[in-house]
């Protein structure tokens, strides 16, 4: 890669806040308390990125995530929100919905350059920035003892962040775009391709299914 793609941090931030109230809103669903809703709001919030600086890519010092205290605050503005408007947060979902979409694309693109940056091969920093983009969501059925909602046949969600993942690493790796272009354009591709899953319900099958060539939901 001959340049960086840097994050905005006021998208960071942004994103970081809607990812958050997602999770507090899975926490008071449940009925958990003041307590519960703040760590699953952190969990599904932060836990993409402490998988990927945490698990992946360790060696690059503390993450930003844990040494700027913007993060751990915004979360819990979301879990707060998220008690105190719980009814206004859920008739704005389809906004969540969007801002997720933006969020997916931007994740997996700037997860797949930190891992290239830091030597892993190709297609395990594809795999990293994938989990980057939906792995909140994975650690917050984690801890809920949900089966994970990304392993379950539904609407796409996890293959539009591998579109993103996939995107970057094309034009970065194979045809030596500039990294800010390169996840401008994954973050477009993402988008559009959640949104048209969103618009017209495109969703995986089981499977088993798919030997049979049976590829209903």
């Amino acid at each position: 890669m001959n340049s960086e793609f840097h994050l905005p941090i006021w998208f960071d931030l942004g994103a970081t806040f809607a990812f958050a109230l997602t999770g507090a809103i899975a926490a008071i669903k449940r009925g958990y308390d003041i307590v519960g809703v703040f760590f699953l709001a952190l969990a599904t919030g932060l836990g993409g990125g402490l998988i990927r600086d945490g698990i992946f890519i360790p060696g690059t010092g503390p993450t930003p995530l844990l040494t700027d205290s913007r993060y751990v605050s915004l979360v819990g503005a979301a879990a707060l929100v998220g008690i105190f408007f719980r009814r206004h947060v859920l008739r704005a979902l389809k906004s969540f919905a969007l801002i997720d979409a933006l969020g997916l694309g931007a994740y997996a693109a700037f997860g797949t350059q930190k891992a290239l940056q830091a030597g892993l091969a190709v297609p395990a920093a594809v795999l990293v920035g994938v989990i980057n983009a939906a792995g909140g969501s994975l650690v917050r059925d984690i801890i809920t003892r949900e089966e994970p909602l990304v392993f379950r046949p539904g609407q796409f969600y996890v293959l539009t962040a591998l579109a993103g993942a996939v995107t970057f690493v094309l034009l970065t790796v194979k045809f030596s775009v500039a990294a800010t272009p390169a996840a401008l354009i994954a973050i477009a591709v993402t988008f559009v391709f959640r949104a048209l899953a969103i618009v017209f319900n495109w969703r995986t099958s089981p499977a088993a299914r798919l030997a049979d060539g049976d590829l209903t939901p």
